[in-house]
Parts: structure tokens; C-alpha cells; sequence
């Protein structure tokens, strides 16, 4: 898969809530990052599989939609507001390198900071 139609099959699962087919678009070795403090937060695919079926598709009106979407060789960048992880939507931007056709880092960005 080409690096925009791997986050658009990640996309598409993810409003979708399957997590079968969210996760084969992910690198076995995936690693997640919280920006600007550069924090591990998901090291592996076993640890995106729990974290996404306790925390996130357990929302049924989990939905996100990109606002802005940029192609950079093998990166995707895109900025999004999540509906359904609570009463507000979430702005962040999300960055996803992709290599040998499966999205091996990413890289979130909040739009506003935890305090």
C-alpha cells in the first residue's frame, strides 16, 4: 500500500470501530508518540490492539475527520477532530510514517495540552 492508502484503510477501521482491520495497517514493531515531549505511548502492535479495544472502540460515536491532510514521501499529516471520547470534540494532529506499506511510527499532537 501506498502511505495515503494505508492511513485512509486506518482511517476507515477506525470510524468504523473494527479493530481487525485497524490494525493491519500497522507495522508489528508500531510505536506511538506523544509530541512536543516525545513520550512512548503504545510500543508494539499487542499494545495498540489492547489500548484501542479498551479505550477507544468501546465509544460508540467515536468518529474522526480529517480537517487538513499532507503527503510527504512516506509521512501523512493530518489534522483532525475526534467526536465521541467525550462531550467535546478533540482537535490533534497526527503524523504517520509509513514503511514497507505499514504505518510503523506515529507521532500525535494535541491540539491543547493536558494541565
Amino acid at each position: 500500500m501506498t502511505p495515503l492508502e494505508c492511513v485512509e484503510l486506518q482511517l476507515a477501521a477506525y470510524n468504523e470501530r473494527n479493530l481487525d482491520l485497524f490494525l493491519t495497517a500497522f507495522a508489528e514493531t508500531v510505536r506511538c508518540y506523544r509530541l512536543p515531549d516525545m513520550a512512548l505511548t503504545i510500543d508494539g502492535k499487542a499494545a495498540m490492539s489492547e489500548f484501542y479495544a479498551t479505550n477507544r472502540f468501546v465509544h460508540e460515536g467515536l468518529h474522526a475527520k480529517v480537517l487538513n491532510r499532507m503527503v510527504i514521501g512516506n509521512k501523512v499529516i493530518d489534522h483532525e477532530l475526534i467526536h465521541g471520547l467525550g462531550p467535546e470534540p478533540v482537535e490533534t494532529s497526527v503524523i504517520f510514517v509509513v514503511e514497507d506499506g505499514l504505518i510503523a511510527q506515529v507521532f500525535f499532537l494535541p491540539a491543547k495540552s493536558a494541565n
